[in-house]
């Protein structure tokens, strides 16, 4: 137990602000509280932003906020905030541009030094105690600025109106650039330009998934036959998975790689890594159908639902790198523990196998992996049970923290990924793991009206939810609907796309903004269509318009979604590998679309209709079922169907391709042919 007092944090649901629940630092909340005493005291604001399964989060944790010289400095001189940057993505953001623009990079732990009045001043990203090589100490920073502040204070406050009106220039629209086939072209030549021929990836360590840009490839493949494209997806998912970035004990993928081989990961897992990575594998499959693929995506899945998996449904937001405050102890053995725990000659065979020596590949212990291979070894008959055997060693041996957070945004994420991976592998469980998750966001983070919470954490939701949980989760209801052919996740898709257009579209100049017109306004109300970690709210809105001017009919999704290219064109045209979950939906807009729709007297098609839509994963197609039962609703979603009969005594398929239509068809056999003539 600390020996220090409880500071406010105490209060709060979040796992990150809890683990500083105990710091000698008195640290607030982000509030109106923290900023009223600021300016009652007239003291500067340091703010901090970080996240739960933060390696250097902790190591800053544990050198200066647990540390009662500097706690003793901030609380004399400063009014301390503590945020979570999942639970407010929308702080993060403004303050991480902040950190970009002050020093030509961002991370965490985020570092910020600001007016009362929130305008920042001064930026970093982890700060040690001391000052050592070009790393400035807080000992000696506190300092200076606590003197600035009471000496030279117009020069800190001039500092922070000029972020701050920078800041909000760059939001302004730049000039309209026409977009054509070339931008996606361009993309693709950069991308070639960067990939690791032999490694897999883009660029030099250290390397990242960046399932946006995979996913990009294997759309370029689908709707231009572009080899290349396919290749370096397929080569970088086969080397992910041959590295230590894969978990081979347990499954799942960790958040990056710090070598080029994809060797050394930065431990934590996230989910909204896992899932992006799910489709990622699931879409090269569809295509290339690499025998390894399945098995990849059935490990993940059962991390995910042995570890991060709510009882009801729900998904956590991570795993920690550290254990006993040692990153990477839990997935790290040294050749004695395998040999003891798997026995002389199995655990020999295993360590050859993933290149388990008495030396070791990371700081003394291994890290399971399978680079040394040149061609990939057949598994051994009992292979399963020695890695079960290692998993339930390794839990027992040391424990991992979770982050039980349940983010909207995240979770449709993973729903999206388990609906289509039911469908591509043909895996009924990760459909059934889908929609109890989707239960589970309809209880607790929707609301009546259909507007989100950002987040549910000890059993109470909180946040407005922002652009990419609308976004996200109107996906993950097109998915739904796309396997299920319920109308309920139609409507959810349609009602969500609407309120995200109402709440988040700038009208004026096009694009949506990251956080509500009914939310907490910050210094800025930033747009981005940058894909970082995640694809950004701005990608993933112009995939729900896209998909849904499409289904529905109506001219106010294609209007939104012209006007936020218009607004981007110019980003998109100067740098465009940098948006490539936007480009995939660019790309369709110069091939023709498929439409079709299946009338039914019954409410549910049958299970040769269900298997061919399943296995059929055309690119651009929209699928529609309407039946006596929801036609009604349909038309009132989707106008053109009204004049789509429903005939008593078969099922009628209707399928149009961009502006030419067939002849219907009446059984699975004649669609099949139908749409194999339209690939």
């Amino acid at each position: 137990m600390s020996k220090f007092e409880p500071n406010l944090l105490i209060h709060e649901k979040s796992p990150y602000l809890l683990q500083h629940a105990h710091n000698p630092v008195r640290w607030y909340p982000w509030g109106p509280k923290a900023f009223k005493k600021a300016r009652a005291e007239d003291k500067p604001v340091f703010l901090s932003i970080g996240y739960a399964s933060c390696h250097w989060c902790h190591v800053m944790e544990e050198e200066s906020f647990e540390d009662p010289e500097v706690a003793e400095l901030l609380n004399k001189n400063f009014i301390s905030v503590k945020v979570d940057r999942e639970e407010r993505p929308d702080i993060d953001s403004v303050y991480m541009s902040v950190c970009q623009v002050m020093t030509g990079s961002g991370g965490w732990p985020m570092s910020v030094f600001m007016t009362p009045d929130q305008k920042p001043f001064f930026a970093a990203t982890y700060l040690p105690k001391t000052s050592r090589y070009q790393l400035t100490g807080l000992m000696d920073l506190l300092p200076r600025i606590s003197l600035l502040w009471k000496q030279d204070r117009e020069r800190l406050l001039k500092i922070g109106n000029e972020i701050t009106d920078q800041l909000n220039t760059n939001r302004r629209p730049s000039e309209n650039v026409s977009l054509s086939e070339d931008v996606p072209a361009q993309a693709l030549a950069e991308l070639k330009a960067s990939f690791d021929k032999v490694n897999g990836g883009f660029g030099t360590a250290p390397k990242f998934p960046t399932p946006a840009v995979l996913l990009f490839l294997i759309h370029q493949y689908k709707l231009c036959g572009d080899k290349d494209s396919l290749f370096m997806a397929e080569h970088t998912l086969l080397c992910m998975y041959r590295g230590g970035i894969f978990d081979h004990i347990g499954g799942g993928f960790s958040r990056y790689s710090t070598d080029d081989r994809w060797l050394v990961p930065h431990f934590e897992k996230m989910l909204y890594d896992n899932a992006l990575l799910l489709e990622a594998y699931g879409e090269a499959y569809a295509c290339c159908k690499n025998s390894l693929f399945p098995e990849i995506v059935d490990a993940a899945v059962s991390y995910v639902l042995e570890e991060l998996s709510h009882p009801d449904g729900g998904f956590y937001c991570s795993q920690d790198a550290d254990s006993e405050g040692e990153e990477g102890k839990y997935y790290t053995f040294t050749q004695d523990e395998i040999l003891h725990v798997l026995g002389e000659e199995k655990g020999s065979l295993f360590c050859r196998r993933y290149d388990i020596t008495d030396r070791g590949n990371f700081e003394g212990k291994n890290i399971p992996n399978l680079l040394n291979h040149s061609v990939l070894p057949d598994d051994p008959e009992d292979l399963q049970e020695m890695k079960e055997a290692l998993y339930l060693y390794r839990k027992k041996r040391t424990s991992l923290s979770t982050d039980k957070k349940i983010l909207t945004s995240w979770n449709c994420l993973m729903i999206s990924a388990l609906t289509k991976a039911s469908r591509i592998f043909g895996r009924k469980t990760f459909l059934y793991a889908a929609q109890k998750a989707e239960s589970f966001l309809d209880k607790h983070l929707r609301k009546n009206d259909g507007r989100l919470f950002l987040r549910w954490c000890g059993e109470e939701a909180a946040y407005d939810g922002q652009l990419e949980d609308y976004a996200f989760y109107s996906l993950a209801m097109l998915s739904l609907y796309r396997s299920t052919f319920l109308e309920e996740y139609l409507k959810k898709a349609v009602q969500a796309a609407d309120l995200m257009i109402s709440l988040f579209f700038d009208r004026e100049h096009g694009g949506f903004f990251l956080y509500s017109s009914e939310s907490e306004a910050l210094i800025s109300r930033p747009k981005e269509l940058y894909d970082g970690a995640l694809p950004s709210g701005n990608s993933a809105a112009l995939h729900v318009l896209s998909i849904l001017s499409e289904i529905t009919g109506r001219s106010i999704y294609r209007d939104c979604m012209d006007q936020t290219f218009s607004y981007f064109s110019a980003d998109l045209s100067v740098h465009p590998s940098a948006y490539c979950y936007a480009l995939t939906v660019l790309s369709s807009q110069f091939h023709p679309s498929r439409q079709l729709v299946i009338t039914a007297k019954k409410e549910s098609l049958p299970e040769e209709f269900l298997e061919l839509l399943s296995r059929r994963q055309m690119t651009d197609l929209t699928v529609l079922v309407k039946t006596e039962r929801n036609k009604d609703m349909l038309a009132a979603i989707a106008p053109f169907t009204k004049e789509y009969p429903v005939l008593p005594d078969k099922i009628s398929c209707y399928l149009c391709r961009g502006r030419a239509c067939q002849a219907p068809v009446f059984d699975a056999e004649s669609l099949e042919a139908l749409l194999k003539e339209a690939d």
